[in-house]
Formats: C-alpha cells, structure tokens, sequence
C-alpha cells in the first residue's frame, strides 16, 4: 500500500544565514517560477518550460516547490527559490532547482532541496536522482555536498511530445 501523498503545507525551513518559507507552488507564484527557470540558465530551446510547469501542474502539483523569504529585504518576501520534486514508485527526482541569483549563497538552494527530500520520503521513496549538465561544475559541487553522488549509468532519453 502506498503512503499517502504529501501534504501542501507550508514549512519554514531554517537556512544557514535566513529563515526560507517552503511551500507549495500556488498559480501566482507560475510566472515568478518561469523567471527564475530562465535566469538561472535552465531552460533550452528545444524544451519549453512553460509546458513543464503545466505538466507538473497536471500530475502531483503538491511536489512543486517555491521558497520564499520573508526576512530577507533584499528580495522583499517573492519567490526566491523552485524545486520540482517526483516520485513514481521506485524512485523519486529532482528538477528545476533554481535560486535567484541575488539571492544565492544564503542556503536557500539547501534548504528548498531538504524539504523536497523530506516531502519524497514521506512518501516512502528510497532513493533521490537528478540529472546535471556534465560541464556545470558548480552544480556538480553543490550536490555532492549534500551527499549526492554520480552514479556509474548512462541517462538516456526519447523525447515523445515536441514542444516547438
């Protein structure tokens, strides 16, 4: 029997430097969400992440993620932080994190990827994987920190819907 499904709670999740608001993503935060998408460099022409968000929002919403931080002047109580959580039975995953830049280094990216973590164990998932692009070293860096390690497989993918 499966667990049930996570709830949409709000979590305050302390950071190391701020206190970060977790929460479901509600429909006002989907533009700020697509903004962050952008400048932190995670969207590709081929794959538009504007269908992502829909599909996401078609199939567990709940595990769509924003952090905001409310005492944090520098950016005024808005979204700071996304993380797209999944999990179909064997394995749970994690995508589109992104913090925005003004705001990085303040353990946001951290404590959004903790709630994800604990969300996807509510739910009894035994293990988290994530894919990064093989040249971004910094993103590399920030996984293995906290205990992420590569795995010795391939990914492969197909694409079955065309989003241009």
């Amino acid at each position: 029997m499966r667990p049930p499904r996570a709830a949409a709670e709000t979590k305050a999740v302390t950071s190391p430097k701020f206190p970060l608001v977790v929460r479901t993503a509600i429909p006002a935060d989907h533009e700020r969400i697509l903004e962050l998408w952008e400048a932190c460099g995670l969207t590709r022409p081929w794959n538009d992440p504007r269908r992502d968000l829909e599909r996401k929002l078609a199939h567990d919403p709940e595990l769509l993620l924003v952090g905001t931080a409310p005492d944090d002047t520098t950016t005024a109580n808005k979204v700071v932080a996304t993380l797209m959580a999944g999990y179909e039975g064997h394995r749970g995953w994690l995508n589109y994190l992104a913090v925005d830049p003004a705001a990085s280094g303040r353990g946001f990216g951290r404590a959004i990827v903790t709630e994800g973590e604990r969300r996807l164990e509510a739910l009894g998932c035994p293990k988290i994987n994530l894919q990064v692009r093989h040249d971004n070293m910094a993103a590399i860096g920030f996984w293995e920190a906290l205990g992420y390690m590569v795995d010795d497989a391939v990914s492969m993918g197909r694409r079955l819907i065309l989003d241009n």
